[in-house]
């Protein structure tokens, strides 16, 4: 049973230290108890006490891990209906499927295709996550060897999909050190599956026809151990998959019930056989709550907006997206090649950057940690300012990289080249363009 926030507040150290984010101790217990916040947040919490808050601070929806390595998926753990009320943690897992029963060319493009599609967007590779393996044919011998397969040919996470219990072992016969997603447990099946989940230690998918079905089914499973379980309602048309995509939602997290508390599993590929609807399809469950959405192909057309929605949903609206601070190589540049400055608002580097390249002119570019803020937000956040500016441009080793010295800041940053030139001695410090598309033409003009 979950416990209070008074409760909660009694097994707490009561520093008000305010290290968790919160002033104080009981803001933070109350938190804990409306699921805003996780227990490992404080750092002076007994291992005692940890043990015995491990109920009420988890979240109301389980975090299932599958896979290994640097690609192991992470998804549920979230705590809250909307993106405003707090940040969505875990992105949903986008999967592309295989079956035994397509030729052997069209799982080599898919495979293909899951390997080289993806993108660089504001310093983030953008790809997919799982191949989804089914068995259609129900032969063990042509599902585990295209398990085996899949896991030779990729390195991402794996979902296997079996309606037979014998089927679904020949294929953990071939990838269970890989950790794949069981899918799915029925109520034909349920003890057979729920059987190789234990034995492997592999997260377990549960179909129902309803979400009452479900529910009955995953507190079958918790009660007998399971607790790394990922849910699929049944529903195969948009309307209903969507609305059940927020009744369990809205149950887990508004209704604790816990039997809900797990994230979802949806299936566009199976619910049109047009791409482009499907894609639309796999949209909403990005918004619209998919813990695993399942595409039938992946096309560059299709895939990229997917995986952009996915990242701009995904990130917290509060912390600005920020590119590593340091020395930045565009187009070759040389020791006679110009030296710029900007800040780390991911957004303004891409953009500056771009323009450079688009010059042609090879420059050193040195972005300078504004905590992700743009240059005049920084500049009055006394974040891009002559100091500020300056230690970086020496800490970096530019000096040691160019013959020359000068420096170009952005044009709404001139306020600061007097503390600049003052803070670095020596150099000469130009003021370029107030707007980003007027570089190239400036840079050609530039001489040292």
């Amino acid at each position: 049973m979950a416990l209070t926030g008074i409760q909660i507040y009694k097994l707490l150290p009561k520093t008000n230290c305010g290290e968790c984010g919160v002033p104080t101790c009981l803001a933070f217990a109350m938190n804990l108890a409306a699921g805003k916040a996780e227990l490992g947040a404080c750092p002076y919490v007994s291992e005692e006490t940890k043990a015995e808050l491990a109920d009420a601070s988890a979240p109301p929806i389980r975090v299932v891990e599958i896979g290994t390595g640097d690609r192991k998926l992470k998804i549920g753990g979230e705590t809250v209906l909307f993106r405003h009320e707090k940040t969505f943690l875990n992105p949903p897992g986008l999967a592309v499927l295989v079956t035994d029963e397509m030729a052997d060319e069209e799982v080599a493009g898919r495979l293909e295709r899951f390997r080289t599609l993806e993108y660089e967007r504001v310093g983030l590779i953008l790809r997919a996550d799982l191949v989804a393996v089914k068995s259609i044919s129900g032969d063990t011998g042509k599902f585990e060897a295209l398990a085996a397969r899949v896991k030779d040919e990729t390195d991402g996470g794996i979902i296997l999909m079996a309606e037979d219990a014998s089927v679904m072992e020949a294929g953990l016969k071939a990838c269970a050190d890989r950790k794949p997603l069981i899918y799915a447990a029925t109520r034909d099946n349920v003890d057979g599956m729920a059987g190789l989940a234990k034995e492997h230690g592999c997260p377990l998918a549960v179909k129902g026809d309803s979400i009452d079905d479900v529910s009955d089914l995953t507190t079958k499973l918790t009660e007998d151990g399971l607790k790394d379980l990922v849910i699929d309602s049944g529903a195969r048309t948009t309307r209903k998959a969507f609305e059940d995509q927020i009744a369990i939602r809205r149950g887990a997290i508004v209704k604790k019930h816990r039997p809900l508390g797990f994230p979802t599993i949806t299936l566009p590929c199976e619910m049109t056989d047009d791409l482009m609807q499907e894609t639309l399809i796999a949209g909403m469950f990005v918004a619209k709550y998919g813990g695993i959405i399942v595409l039938s192909d992946l096309q560059g057309h299709s895939l990229f907006p997917l995986l952009v929605a996915r990242m701009n949903i995904y990130t917290d609206p509060q912390r600005p997206m920020a590119t590593s601070p340091g020395i930045y190589e565009i187009g070759g540049p040389k020791e006679d090649s110009p030296v710029l400055v900007t800040c780390n608002f991911s957004l303004t580097y891409f953009i500056v950057s771009g323009e450079i390249e688009a010059s042609r002119i090879p420059a050193w570019l040195i972005v300078v940690d504004t905590e992700g803020l743009s240059v005049l937000t920084a500049w009055a956040a006394g974040k891009f300012v002559g100091d500020a500016v300056g230690m970086s441009l020496k800490k970096c080793g530019i000096a040691d990289k160019v013959s020359h010295k000068k420096v170009i800041i952005p044009g709404y940053a001139a306020a600061i080249s007097g503390d600049l030139e003052e803070e670095l001695g020596d150099w000469e410090v130009m003021v370029g363009p107030r707007e980003s598309a007027h570089i190239p033409p400036y840079l050609r003009e530039w001489q040292v």
